[in-house]
């Protein structure tokens, strides 16, 4: 503990540091597209992001963007190096924790090594404004784990029924035994903004009746060919297409988030990221 002590007051930066964690229940909506573009826009208007790919035993985050992977988190997690010796940099000069792919071990993280990755959190020295988490697809304690802590809790929902329900399903989860109350929804591959807000509209309906939550649409980003085209270039769109529907989708997600209070209590603060993430 007192390793852990140390290494959260070496942590504590004069900048407030904003935790958003992009989830959704279900794979196949767009959340690593969400959280790269949001994160590549967030840069390209001055800020220094750092995207954590928490989806720790199938990464894809380095393979999206072609980024060649040295070391991972499971180096870090095995003692080999430290969290900011596995850093990769992205477009627009964001930076990246790249997880695994294809380990079971990192899915199913003992309480031991739970700690040993925020003592490696802990203990990092790059300097960031924002941390964007790119959570798994489902509800594993791993995902629950990053979306109470985070400050933030972006959901990504797309206008098909199994979406909808894992987007419930999560935010039920959540809500009734994790004290996480309020989620943002990003509306992602809809034909016309009348279809996000209709999506959106679904959503609160379900959420309205059921759950003692507050929802906040905070962006909606077209359905766009050119999507599919940046993955096969392996790009982000905001960058191989800045003037796409969908990039502009994601530009003013960017705008929205930055415009987030950060609270003046520890919720928001990298250090109660890290105290939440040790109670696991």
């Amino acid at each position: 503990m007192l390793d852990q002590a140390s290494g959260l007051r070496k942590m504590q930066q004069p900048n407030k540091v904003k935790v958003i964690a992009v989830s959704g229940g279900k794979g196949g909506v767009g959340k690593t597209n969400v959280s790269l573009n949001t994160a590549i826009s967030m840069a390209q208007m001055g800020k220094k992001v750092l995207v954590l790919d928490a989806d720790l035993g199938l990464a894809n985050v380095d393979v999206m963007l072609g980024l060649r992977v040295k070391k991972n988190l499971s180096h870090v997690m095995s003692g080999e190096c430290e969290l900011d010796d596995i850093i990769l940099e992205g477009p627009a000069g964001i930076k990246i924790i790249p997880a695994t792919s294809g380990t079971q071990g990192m899915v199913d993280l003992t309480p031991s090594e739970h700690a040993g990755l925020i003592r490696a959190f802990s203990d990092m020295e790059t300097d960031f404004d924002v941390l964007i988490v790119d959570t798994a697809a489902g509800i594993s304690d791993m995902v629950l784990s990053f979306a109470r802590a985070a400050q933030d809790v972006m959901l990504v929902v797309c206008d098909e029924p199994t979406s909808i329900t894992d987007c419930y399903a999560l935010m039920k989860l959540l809500s009734r035994d994790h004290g996480v109350f309020k989620f943002k929804v990003v509306a992602n591959m809809v034909r016309s903004p009348k279809e996000g807000q209709q999506l959106f509209a679904k959503l609160t309906k379900v959420s309205d009746r059921f759950l003692d939550v507050a929802l906040e649409l905070v962006g909606v980003v077209p359905f766009d060919e050119n999507i599919r085209k940046s993955v096969r270039k392996q790009q982000a769109i905001v960058e191989a297409f800045p003037d796409s529907p969908a990039s502009k989708g994601f530009k003013r997600i960017a705008q929205n988030a930055l415009a987030w209070p950060i609270p003046h209590q520890p919720s928001g603060h990298l250090e109660f990221f890290i105290e939440q993430l040790l109670e696991k």
